[in-house]
């Protein structure tokens, strides 16, 4: 009796899929949505697989050092990440994620997108380390999206839905790392980087972003991006959307691309989902039949819009339009994953540099820092990720994927500084000494603020070494 008592408990763990042990076979999301009839056209996580019998890489980082590039797989078939493979990697260098796998056998994979009629020039890869949080017991990383971090597929995607084919997706995301600009979104875009009218896009988004008031609360709220508007609702506007605030959140969308979508949330880490719509599609004109185009974008705007930030940590897409139970379903494991750690600061080998008058060292354009942009005084943010530095195995300091640099590899006092590509040259060395101090040895200088002003944007140089306050930075 006490063996059949054993068994049967055995077999109950696994099927409700604890944390740290196997999936049951047909249990994982995809499974759930395959089995429903509503199949997985595309399925990305840097967390785990979403296929029972998935067995393939995540994701594929590339390092800053040499331009290796590496694929990050899972530690079992069905899954979670190996984490210590991209540590053990990415070790004395920093990592970009530059490719994130489809796990359905249809090759949608996601690539840091091309410049749009947004504006915005080329998304990046995220940071690979920006992030690290624990599931199933495991270390795994999420992606940190940055302003100007960004993936796309490669044109029209294989089987999402088009010109009104019914449709549906969700995201892990978190509730916490969120902005109110354009676009955190996962889901059906256009498949160039354009805006090409309404209902062309057909993504899930969670942001503080009240496109259509009155919103209740400051969000962030699960919303639908259909182009030209994020809505919670009817046409816009929905006040009993009250919004999605906790450390990890499932946001769910599904569209019958004719007539109906629905939106949904919940915490990812317990409890269920709760519906904040299930009703007609806006009658605005272009939403009825939906013109989606069948691209799927990460982390930006069906244009490239690339200004908003969030973090991803699993999600799929589907063809057709799932059932509540299957939508429950999939809430229930991806609650059984035991998500957690903290989402809203970044938590890799970086820190921050904290300058005269409390503030920090950051690269001037909103995160976005090109070769030659600015590096200056501004307010500590602690979701900044240019705010965030590594000092490297060589003596050098690098953020967003570039270094702390001297115009010119100059030498003058006075000459000032700026991030660009991590180069090894004299202007890119800096040593933390005992007074506080960051010294460049090529120039016998100390990174310095100008009169010891300490306003944001004030533009930092080098100077001679004096040992006052203008010239104290301290490494976190």
């Amino acid at each position: 009796m006490l063996s059949a008592l054993a068994t049967a408990g055995l077999l109950l763990g696994a099927l409700i899929g604890l944390p740290g042990t196997a999936q049951a076979a047909g249990s994982l999301p995809c499974d759930i949505y395959g089995g429903a009839g509503t199949p997985c056209v595309a399925a990305h996580s840097t967390v785990r697989a979403v296929f029972s019998a998935y067995n393939g890489p995540l994701y594929q980082v590339t390092r800053a050092s040499d331009g290796a590039t590496a694929d990050i797989g899972l530690l079992a078939q069905g899954g979670y990440a190996n984490a210590a493979q991209q540590d053990a990697f990415c070790s004395n260098s920093t990592c970009r994620i530059n490719r994130i796998y489809d796990q359905t056998a249809r090759h949608n994979d996601l690539y840091p997108g091309p410049a749009g009629t947004s504006g915005m020039g080329a998304d990046r890869g995220a940071d690979a380390s920006e992030l690290a949080v624990t599931a199933g017991g495991h270390k795994a990383y999420g992606i940190w999206i940055s302003p100007g971090v960004g993936y796309r597929s490669h044109g029209a995607a294989s089987g999402t839905a088009v010109n009104g084919q019914p449709e549906g997706v969700y995201m892990v995301a978190s509730g916490t790392h969120v902005g109110a600009d354009c676009c955190f979104d996962y889901g059906n875009a256009e498949s160039t980087p354009a805006d090409t009218g309404n209902g062309h896009m057909d993504a899930v988004s969670i942001a503080t972003t009240c496109y259509f008031a009155p919103c209740t609360g400051s969000g962030p709220w699960i919303e639908a991006d259909l182009e030209n508007g994020m809505f919670q609702g009817d046409n816009g506007s929905n006040t009993a959307n009250t919004g999605n605030s906790s450390p990890f959140v499932t946001a769910v969308l599904k569209n019958n691309g004719q007539t109906t979508y629905a939106l949904k949330g919940g915490n990812a880490q317990s409890g269920g989902l709760t519906t904040w719509w299930n009703g007609a599609l806006p009658t605005r004109g272009g939403y009825r039949p939906m013109q989606q185009e069948g691209g799927i974008i990460l982390g930006i705007g069906g244009d490239n819009s690339n200004w908003n930030m969030g973090t991803f940590f699993e999600g799929v897409m589907v063809s057709g339009y799932p059932t509540d139970a299957a939508e429950n379903a999939v809430q229930a494991n991806i609650v059984s994953v035991g998500y957690s750690g903290q989402t809203n600061v970044p938590n890799g080998p970086q820190g921050t540099i904290t300058g005269p008058g409390g503030t920090c060292v950051d690269v001037g354009a909103n995160d976005t820092g090109t070769n030659g942009t600015g590096v200056q005084l501004w307010d500590c943010q602690s979701y900044a990720e240019d705010q965030h530095w590594t000092h490297n195995a060589n003596g050098s300091l690098s953020t967003i994927g570039r270094c702390l640099d001297i115009v010119g590899n100059g030498t003058a006092a006075g000459a000032q500084v700026e991030l660009w590509d991590c180069n090894g040259v004299g202007g890119q060395q800096w040593v933390q000494r005992s007074d506080g101090s960051l010294f460049n040895p090529q120039s016998g200088r100390c990174l310095d603020t100008p009169g010891g002003n300490t306003a944001n944007g004030t533009r930092l140089q080098i100077w001679d070494c004096n040992g006052s306050a203008a010239q104290k930075f301290a490494l976190a």
